[in-house]
Formats: structure tokens, C-alpha cells, sequence
């Protein structure tokens, strides 16, 4: 494995070509771990030579600021920036897009300007650049898999293709949803949402969302957010369907399709 912390690095004489931000999400939740092991099995593969900040990583403070608690979002965003200062971090890729938008979009105004990219953006361009080879598909998978636009990676930054090329080149049937890219309906973990109960309504959002990718008739639903993972796969669960319907993160698609190469 070529990954290992910036500290490491550092003590070495040696800098990686990229910061993998781990995140809250990847660090405590066991599925979101998951996604973060098929991630750098790909970079691996790839030959990107990859750290992480580990014990150094404070949360990006994406939950605080969505709740409203702004000095705490600045208090955790100066400690990151002087942390990814110190190592002089240029170009970091996230697996989560709550973490890509707040270092990417935020934390400029508090001075840290740093090159910031999805995991499927990072993919894509691993892919395009020849580093990580795939055999072509001859045939589209029997499989269908449709995929539910996060809303920090699509409608807050405008990224709709990465994600869709990523899953082609793994040779996924792709269908697309009633509501998707500019009118994709949230999970329902937004804006803070993830850490608090629903308001009274007639239904929650993401039975809604489930519902509505269920419908479809999709044997699989791509992800390529934590939060939409367990949001989505809650909602999978509550229709019965988690023995018929997998809920997977684009890398982990895209793993398997290396693996079964």
C-alpha cells in the first residue's frame, strides 16, 4: 500500500501526490470504512502515491456551520488549514462530499486555498489518464444500477458526469431516476439533518427518495456519498428489499470490476 500519514511522509523527505480526506464518516462508520479500503485499493492500483492526516484530521466543521454554530465551523477550519499548511498540501480528493465542498468552497475565505476533488472526479481522471486500466466491457452488465446524485456534488458543485463516466467504464447498465442531476431529491441527511430526528411530516425524505429509486426497477443503487449510504440504505431496508437491492459506493463498483478483470 502506497498510503501512509503526511507525518510519515514528512519524515521521510517525501511528499505523496495526494491527501486522501478521510473524514468523520470513514473514520467511525464501518460501512463508510469500506468504501474508504475500495478507494485506496484503486489509488493502489493506480500507483498514486497517497497519506492521510490521521490522529492530525480534525472534522472539516461542515455539520457545525450547516447547524448554525459558525465559530465552531472556524475554530475546526483554522486548525485544518494550519495542519495542511504545515505539510504544504496541494491537491487533497475526499470520498465525501459535504467534506469536498467545505474545503473547496469555505475554507478559502479563511485562507486555505487548496486543489480540492471528489473521489469520483479523481477516478475519472485516473482512468482518462491511462494510470488506472481497465479491460473493456464487451457487454454491459446484466445488473441495472442507478445512480442518486449527492446534492453537495451535484447541485452545490455542479458535478454530474464523473460519477455516470466512472460507473460506464465499469460497465454498469445505467438507468437514471424520475428526479436526477439539477432535480435530484435529496437523501435527506443534509444541512445538518444527518444528526437529528425528522420533523413531524407525512413522510421522510429519504423513504421518499428510496422509493422513488426502487420504482425504477434498479437491482442496484450507486452512491457517492456517506451520508446518502446510510440514508438510502435505511430506506432499502424499510421497503424489505435489502436481501434484492445492493446499496454500493461507485469505488466499490468500480473494485469489483478490477477484481473480476
Amino acid at each position: 500500500m502506497a498510503g501512509k500519514t503526511l507525518a510519515a511522509w514528512a519524515a521521510a523527505g517525501e511528499k505523496p501526490e495526494i491527501l486522501y480526506w478521510v473524514g468523520c464518516a470513514a473514520s467511525y462508520d464501518d460501512r463508510a470504512q469500506r468504501v474508504a479500503r475500495a478507494f485506496v485499493q484503486l489509488l493502489d492500483a493506480a500507483g498514486v502515491r497517497w497519506g492521510i492526516l490521521g490522529p492530525e484530521e480534525a472534522c472539516t466543521g461542515d455539520p457545525a456551520k450547516r447547524a448554525g454554530h459558525d465559530f465552531l465551523f472556524q475554530m475546526l477550519a483554522l486548525q485544518n488549514i494550519q495542519t495542511l499548511r504545515t505539510y504544504e498540501v496541494q491537491r487533497i480528493v475526499a470520498t465525501c462530499p459535504h467534506c469536498f465542498n467545505t474545503l473547496k468552497n469555505e475554507y478559502p475565505d479563511l485562507g486555505g486555498a487548496f486543489e480540492v476533488w471528489h473521489h469520483s472526479q479523481y477516478l475519472w481522471h485516473l482512468i482518462q489518464t491511462g494510470r488506472l486500466r481497465l479491460p473493456p466491457s464487451l457487454s454491459q452488465e446484466e445488473v441495472e444500477t442507478i445512480f442518486h446524485d449527492p446534492c453537495y456534488l451535484g447541485r452545490g458543485n455542479g458535478e454530474y458526469e464523473a460519477p455516470r463516466a466512472v460507473l460506464r467504464q465499469a460497465g454498469v447498465r445505467l438507468v437514471e431516476a424520475p428526479r436526477s442531476r439539477d432535480f435530484a431529491l435529496c437523501c435527506g441527511a443534509g444541512g445538518a439533518q444527518m444528526f437529528k430526528e425528522p420533523e413531524p411530516g407525512r413522510k421522510d425524505i429519504n423513504i421518499e427518495r428510496t422509493e422513488e429509486l426502487l420504482a425504477t426497477g434498479a437491482q442496484r443503487i450507486a452512491v457517492g456519498c456517506p451520508f446518502c449510504m446510510t440514508m438510502i440504505r435505511d430506506g432499502v431496508k424499510h421497503a424489505g428489499k435489502e436481501q434484492k437491492v445492493e446499496v454500493l459506493d461507485i469505488a466499490e463498483i468500480l473494485v469489483e470490476k478490477l477484481k473480476n478483470s
